[in-house]
């Protein structure tokens, strides 16, 4: 990744989590017609959900496309109807893109075992089991990432590559959201759609949504919902995080961080924390993009990861 779009600033060497989506899910939603392409559509809106037995639970996940599998891990309090479309019709075009939901998250069911990052990694690992798939890069997305990152430390045998994005490293380690975006997050005044928007600008910066109004025309539609009580387990092993610096310097899998340069709920430094302390990592810092940079920028995020995919180990 040595030539950059000026969209980027990129560091070479060496998430907080997504509270937005608890109430996106109650009406800021929309469709949105998926971009025009010299090949076939990929129809990943409509892709059937399919379920896997994993350990004690039923996992629920979608495929699109043929080729190498690639595995997406979603985020705090979301399901996978969340990941942009543009993207996933994009990837799918090259690789076998696998999403699900997280253990309790929308059609996935839950048990009594008590949530961690390392459960939800350990989720990720019996999945692919159900699934045949050995190896295989891994792409996190906020807590997402934190379970991406932990599986290639717990099972560093089934990550082929690893894309981290809007990681955190957790604990006293992490370098904290400001106060005021904090109070947003956590502020349950207003109706459905006032609070969707509140959320939505924090994924967002300021200037980006005056230009786009319409959150239709770049949010996919969510249709899955969570239960209330399997987020807050899910925000108690997010809050039990300890750190990961004492083990960071053992991953040798090949690591891509990418953030967005404004992203006020994963903020920057996160990821250049992680990046610095593993060696094979590689971090992109995107300008002008938020914690949605995904939403934003779906062809040049895609564009940045598939050369990573792409480059040899």
């Amino acid at each position: 990744m040595n030539t950059m779009h000026p969209l980027f600033s990129a560091l070479t060497g060496a998430a907080f989590l997504l509270l937005a989506a608890a109430c996106l899910l109650c009406g800021c939603t929309g469709t949105r017609t998926p971009s025009e392409t010299a090949d076939d559509p990929i129809d990943v809106a409509n892709a059937t959900v399919q379920t896997a037995a994993v350990d004690d639970i039923e996992i629920a996940y979608k495929e699109f496309g043929d080729g190498p599998p690639l595995v997406l891990i979603m985020g705090y309090a979301s399901t996978m109807d969340m990941w942009d479309t543009r993207m996933l019709e994009d990837l799918a075009r090259r690789y076998r893109v696998i999403v699900f939901d997280n253990r309790g998250m929308g059609l996935s069911t839950s048990s009594e075992q008590n949530y961690s990052i390392s459960l939800f990694a350990n989720d990720t690992a019996g999945l692919m089991d159900a699934l045949g798939i050995e190896k295989t890069p891994v792409l996190g997305w906020s807590m997402g990432a934190d379970v991406a990152l932990a599986l290639a430390h717990e099972h560093p045998e089934r990550v082929e590559k690893l894309v981290l994005y809007a990681a955190d490293p957790g604990g006293n380690e992490s370098v904290p959201m400001d106060p005021e975006v904090q109070k947003k997050l956590l502020d349950t005044s207003g109706t459905d759609a006032e609070r969707g928007m509140r959320l939505l600008s924090l994924l967002f910066p300021a200037d980006w949504m005056a230009e786009h109004p319409d959150p239709r025309e770049y949010f996919p539609s969510v249709t899955e919902k969570s239960s209330p009580e399997n987020i807050a387990r899910q925000g108690e092993a997010m809050g039990a995080r300890t750190g990961v610096s004492a083990w960071l310097g053992t991953i040798d899998t090949p690591t891509l961080l990418i953030v967005g340069d404004r992203d006020v709920i994963s903020p920057p430094g996160n990821s250049f924390f992680i990046g610095e302390r593993i060696a094979s990592a590689s971090v992109v810092q995107v300008r002008g993009a938020g914690h949605g940079l995904m939403y934003q920028y779906p062809d040049e995020f895609t564009a940045i990861v598939q050369a990573f995919l792409d480059r040899a180990r």
